[in-house]
């Protein structure tokens, strides 16, 4: 099915950090609505998603203006205190829209003028690295932060046929440490992987932050149930890799190659 885009004059841009992300002042996300669709987004089971016709994957919401409303409620919320801001929390900031629109790549200019305490910009899209140059000037105030939920591609296609390749994410990891731009890696969630896994990813980044449906949806994986994930697994005959016993398999897996408190779990991997 072909996506559909819809341009929307939102009220506000800048939301509360509360949750998960409640060790951020706010929230920022350029898009409503991702055409990465992946089969075990926790957002599929969120009132944004669940209150709108449609399937998940197949809707964005463009934000009109989106610059405009930041530099105005970013000043506001600086002059109270310290900001800092996780784009983005339930889009991804880099889908393939952005290409077009750049609403994304509009956030950073402002940021860059009148910048936040701390930037985290999570994404699994090579696009980001279009912006190095601006990210380039937040310094040590920002961190890039690159889903790569498993290094096999087959697995990839299996649940997340519409999200970029393996190979290229690599890429862009190789291109951000070339720019010298604070990455981590998010293995989130962690999908089946090969035992080098952790040895691919250690030229690239010293950092990086594993989660599973049970910590990181929000519900302790009651969203996650719902959208009936575990039969995608069975489908590889794979079961062995769902569970919330998983992480721990993956996590001494990285610790034989990464030092141990450069591998975080769950909501501390994601914190200013």
């Amino acid at each position: 099915m072909k996506n559909e885009f819809f341009y929307k004059n939102p009220k506000t841009i800048l939301n509360k950090g509360t949750g998960f992300l409640s060790g951020y002042t706010h929230s920022l996300n350029p898009y409503t609505g991702c055409s990465f669709g992946c089969s075990y987004c926790y957002v599929r089971e969120m009132p944004v998603s669940l209150f709108r016709e449609g399937e998940w994957g197949n809707w964005v919401d463009v934000k009109n203006g989106a610059a405009n409303l930041l530099k105005k409620e970013l000043r506001r919320a600086k002059a109270k205190g310290n900001v800092t801001i996780f784009m983005s929390s339930s889009t991804d900031p880099y889908q393939p829209i952005e290409h077009k629109e750049k609403v994304t790549r509009s956030l950073l200019e402002v940021m860059v003028e009148d910048p936040p305490d701390f930037l985290l910009v999570q994404t699994r899209s090579p696009l980001v690295s279009r912006d190095i140059d601006l990210l380039q000037l937040f310094k040590d105030k920002v961190r890039v932060s690159m889903t790569i939920e498993t290094d096999s591609e087959t697995i990839r296609k299996h649940f997340t046929p519409k999200a970029p390749p393996i190979q290229a994410r690599f890429k862009t990891l190789e291109q951000l440490a070339t720019a010298e731009i604070p990455t981590q890696v998010a293995i989130a969630p962690i999908l089946p992987s090969r035992e080098c896994f952790p040895i691919k990813l250690k030229p690239f980044v010293d950092r990086i932050c594993m989660d599973d449906y049970f910590m990181g949806d929000g519900s302790g994986g009651k969203r996650t149930r719902k959208l009936g994930i575990e039969k995608k697994y069975a489908q590889l005959g794979l079961e062995e890799w769902y569970g919330p016993h998983v992480i721990n398999k993956v996590y001494n897996r990285f610790i034989e190659t990464f030092p141990e408190n450069h591998v975080y779990v769950s909501q501390a991997g994601f914190e200013p």
